[in-house]
């Protein structure tokens, strides 16, 4: 499993919230259309009004790889290159394992991976 996380930075929160406006086809159609992705989303940052927090979510390399060969990431680069960002920071996690963070009933866990 990979997670790609990133930061987008822009000028005023204007130019952040017609970021998020104009890609949320472009997220939908990669979470729907392409292989190997688990979750896409660009969505505002409710502390950081000029921020965008990216969270993906994939199967696996390969997954991502055939992602920026997609006509769906061209798509989302072109909609973002219009969108005025100042910077990008971005990246990617190879994750081994996943455990959930809650117990069967909701409590909290004391101890994670402990095998």
């Amino acid at each position: 499993m990979i997670i790609v996380v990133a930061a987008l930075e822009f000028e005023t929160q204007a130019d952040r919230d017609h970021a998020v406006a104009i890609t949320a086809e472009c997220q939908l159609a990669t979470r729907v259309e392409e292989a190997g992705c688990r979750d896409y989303c660009f969505a505002a940052d409710p502390s950081v009004p000029t921020r965008i927090q990216v969270y993906e979510l994939w199967d696996d390399g390969p997954s991502l790889v055939a992602h920026f060969k997609h006509p769906n990431y061209h798509r989302m680069v072109e909609l973002l290159a219009s969108a005025k960002i100042k910077q990008s920071i971005n990246q990617a996690y190879l994750v081994e394992r996943g455990e959930p963070v809650y117990g069967p009933n909701g409590e909290k866990k004391e101890v994670f991976f402990a095998d």
